[in-house]
């Protein structure tokens, strides 16, 4: 009989908790389907330049499963590839009847899968476009970043920079925020003349300093001990872990306030956080419906995933990660002005 009334005390909790009850039974389900959209999207259509090559190479490449798009010089070409417009540059050194022709292959190199699909349309190519000398057609590849030798954590670790950076600093500050709520410091508070603005900016620059003190230990770390590529200006490492780090504070702090207890705030995890990681640049996002695409341009990770790439990876600076600077500064401006509003509930005014 006691284990029986534990037990009913316990399906009791659970139907009365609304949010538990949805986070065990669609969380998961909206999570799946996520990962099914990300894993079985369509696959990769490189998007190729050609510059001075012959039309029987040009007419074989628009044949495959490839963007073809061709530029007047391989100046204006190289342009594009610096500006991220395509995956490769084709040129030829050499006519279609030369024994001697190769084609010299830029590749932009920060991705992975873009690379090895271009290198796989060449290989589609070539019996196609030269079958009696086919030995002979042997691309001459280089990279604009990176090299062939690049490792997967240079590809993959600035990202994860940025995911574990959100994720900690979400998690972190969003159940002290709430053990402030919950043991009453944030109604004594209230209680006091302090305005709802100045309550929100003292938490954010008291929680800031930390996360201050986290962005220079994780980027130093992440480059330093776990030597992934780094190209760039350390000083924009730090200054977008740092926006990030503000940006996922500022978010944990505003779901706190909609959070009963820090089993509450953990639940916000699938739902906040993990479609961040699929949309975050760790898979293609143009091989995902319209859509979804722009669902991920809509998060911050996205964001500090891009711009840790160009610094990190493509060794690019400001003019390449300013636009990505000024959403996280939005974002967290965003969130702060909607943590004052949510204070409301707590204060009448």
């Amino acid at each position: 009989m006691r284990i029986r009334a534990i037990t009913l005390r316990i399906l009791r909790q659970f139907i009365h908790d609304k949010r538990t009850m949805a986070l065990m039974f669609i969380a998961p389900l909206l999570v799946l389907s996520l990962m099914s959209l990300v894993f079985n999207g369509d696959a990769y259509e490189p998007k190729i330049g050609v510059s001075g090559v012959p039309l029987n190479m040009s007419a074989a490449l628009k044949e495959q499963n490839a963007t073809i798009k061709e530029y007047a010089s391989a100046e204006l070409g190289k342009g594009a590839l610096v500006e991220g417009k395509i995956d490769a540059l084709i040129t030829l050194n050499g006519t279609a009847g030369d024994s001697q022709v190769t084609p010299q292959v830029l590749l932009e190199g920060s991705n992975p899968t873009a690379n090895k699909a271009v290198i796989m349309t060449l290989q589609q190519i070539s019996q196609k476009l030269l079958p009696s000398t086919k030995e002979q057609l042997q691309p001459q590849i280089s990279y604009l970043y990176g090299s062939e030798n690049m490792k997967t954590i240079d590809r993959f670790g600035p990202i994860m920079i940025g995911v574990f950076v959100f994720f900690f600093v979400f998690l972190i500050a969003g159940v002290s925020f709430l053990r402030e709520r919950t043991t009453g410091t944030l109604e004594r508070l209230l209680s006091t003349p302090l305005k709802r603005w100045e309550i929100v900016l003292g938490y954010v620059c008291g929680f800031g300093i930390f996360t201050v003190f986290q962005a220079l230990l994780i980027s130093w770390y992440s480059i330093q001990i776990l030597g992934i590529m780094m190209t760039g200006s350390f000083g924009y490492v730090l200054l977008i872990t740092l926006l990030l780090s503000m940006t996922a504070l500022t978010l944990g702090t505003l779901l706190s306030a909609f959070a009963a207890n820090e089993l509450q705030m953990i639940q916000f995890i699938p739902l906040i956080i993990v479609p961040q990681i699929f949309l975050s640049g760790l898979f293609p996002l143009d091989t995902l419906p319209l859509w979804l695409q722009r669902v991920g341009l809509a998060t911050p990770i996205y964001y500090g995933s891009e711009a840790l790439m160009d610094i990190m990876v493509r060794g690019k600076g400001w003019s390449a990660i300013a636009l990505d600077v000024y959403v996280l500064i939005g974002f967290s401006l965003l969130f702060m002005l909607l943590n004052v509003l949510a204070l409301r509930k707590h204060r009448k005014m």
